[in-house]
């Protein structure tokens, strides 16, 4: 047990050697882009920056899963010639309504809607309820698990595109998590100013390409002729244009955008790519609509709508616009990280300033150095020279903590501070229990070599079977939590994995190393 062979006391030095190296990033900047460095990054509690809480309109996705439905309604009745007076969404009662012109045909109706129906949730339960009257009218009803789940995948699809739009402002380490059924948290640390992020993350971001109705006069005074919709133009307030409305292209088909330059007149553009569909698609409603109007629309709004000089056959195509720098750099931004499933609002705004979060560090630094000094002084007051073995392993798993944080780049919040100085306390139980067990060891009559052979391995039970509950309860913690308590959760992980080794391995090492050189006849425990 106190045997160390030189592979294995070479391996321990190197990890605690390969620790220091890897917390030397968070000391200096890098010295070369190419060099992989790897720091802490500060939460929003320590470094100040803004926290956004945003809520996913569940209205608008309601609206739009009927109005799916309404159309695949339409679709399934058409091929059996099954005529209707009315068919709408009713997004007050989460329904479609049917009322068909000849009521014998219900039954026909029903047979021809029953595909539209889908199992959603574990136990597969109908995401739609379709029920009848015998003066022909049908609803089809959305079920509530299938509002629930469509609000979970709203939700998740929103968190996974807002993660896209801010990853490509540069923004470093933001936290963004989901909050209940409808609500996502987002803390930018280091943004003062989060107008911006709010601006790009309050757009829909939904492009598509439709062709513009030239017989449409939007200056009239009257409504939009049937499949015609009247849509502002960006960038010139009161003027509107007649836009169909069938999508020709649609916006998920991008595969790229990019902001650069026009060519000839210098002003700033968005270029972007199809993919083989869009780049299909582009090609065939260009190639038979030469010397008409294609508008580009983004969020009910149009950007621009070029006439169609040539068949456009190569999957690329150009936004101009009253663009700026900004603006092009934004929408490019939006185009790449795709469209939100609904509209996003900010129900809570809040900034947390520098000066507060150095306040924090300065007083999660003098709580870690005071529970430091006073550990230190416990160890070596009580356990003489072993006490002091176990403050150099402390040190040590301070270190060997700081690299694996850094490894995975974690983010250090206050909860995380608190979690190191819990750490401390963890990793001193170790040695306190091994050395408490070689007093007891001793104190039995048995020698300095069989009292520490037998006061580590009687203690390693121990030290296993509390750390390992530890450990567990903070797995859970982390799988189950959120934010800051998954920092926390983080931080005693990592602890705990690095006391084990630290007490385990280097104190044993120490200890052994010292009996080598000394041969005593007493322990001084």
């Amino acid at each position: 047990m106190m045997y160390f062979s030189r592979l294995k006391t070479a391996l321990i030095l190197g990890a605690c050697i390969l620790g220091a190296i890897l917390c030397i990033p968070n000391l200096m900047p890098a010295p070369a882009a190419w060099l992989p460095w790897r720091t802490v990054h500060l939460g929003l509690d320590l470094r100040g920056g803004s926290y956004l809480l945003l809520e996913v309109d569940m209205a608008a996705v309601i609206k739009e899963r009927l109005e799916s439905l309404t159309d695949g309604a339409r679709q399934a009745l058409r091929p059996g010639n099954i005529f209707y007076q009315t068919l709408r969404p009713e997004p007050a009662a989460n329904r479609v309504l049917l009322r068909l012109r000849d009521p014998p045909q219900t039954g026909t109706a029903l047979a021809a809607l029953k595909p539209l129906v889908s199992a959603v949730g574990a136990n597969g339960t109908p995401d739609i309820d379709i029920n009848s009257t015998q003066d022909g009218q049908i609803t089809l009803t959305l079920s509530q698990v299938a509002l629930t789940e469509r609000a979970k995948a709203a939700v998740q699809q929103s968190i996974e595109i807002i993660r896209r739009r801010i990853d490509e402002t540069g923004v470093l380490d933001p936290q963004i998590t989901g909050q209940g059924e409808a609500r996502i948290v987002v803390q930018l640390p280091g943004i003062e100013d989060p107008n911006r992020i709010k601006e790009l993350l309050g757009k829909t971001a939904h492009m598509t390409f439709r062709l513009v109705d030239e017989t449409a006069n939007p200056t009239a005074g009257t409504p939009p002729p049937a499949g015609v919709d009247f849509l502002a133009m960006e960038g010139q307030p009161g003027t509107k244009i007649g836009v169909r409305r069938r999508v020709d292209v649609d916006g998920a088909d991008l595969t790229d955008a990019r902001a650069g330059t026009d060519q000839q007149g210098g002003s700033w553009v968005v270029n972007f790519t199809f993919n083989s569909v869009g780049t299909r698609r582009f090609a065939d409603i260009s190639r038979v609509n030469v010397g008409h109007r294609f508008a580009i629309v983004l969020d009910d709004k149009v950007i621009s709508a070029p006439v169609i000089r040539e068949p456009i056959t190569g999957g690329r195509g150009q936004i101009s616009g009253s663009f700026t720098a900004a603006s092009a750099n934004d929408l490019s931004v939006l185009l790449r990280a795709g469209a939100l499933p609904a509209p996003l609002t900010v129900v809570e705004e809040r900034s947390v300033g520098p000066e507060l979060g150095a306040d924090s560090i300065r007083a999660g630094a003098i709580s870690l150095i005071i529970g430091f000094v006073l550990v230190i002084g416990f160890m070596g007051t009580f356990y003489g020279l072993f006490g002091w073995f176990a403050n150099l392993a402390l040190v040590v798993n301070l270190v060997l903590m700081l690299a694996v944080l850094s490894i995975l780049e974690a983010t250090m919040t206050l909860p995380g501070m608190a979690g190191i100085l819990l750490t401390l306390g963890m990793a001193v139980d170790a040695n306190v229990l091994i050395n408490e067990r070689i007093r007891e060891e001793s104190r039995h009559g048995r020698p300095p070599l069989a009292a520490l052979e037998a006061g580590f391995t009687r203690a390693y039970s121990t030290i296993f079977d509390s750390n390992a509950t530890t450990f567990l309860a903070h797995v859970m913690l982390f799988v189950f939590g959120s934010g800051p308590v998954r920092g926390f959760a983080v931080t005693i992980t990592v602890g705990i994995a690095t006391s084990l080794f630290t007490a385990w391995m280097l104190t044993r090492l120490l200890v052994s190393r010292w009996y080598i050189a000394t041969r005593p006849q007493v322990l001084p425990v």
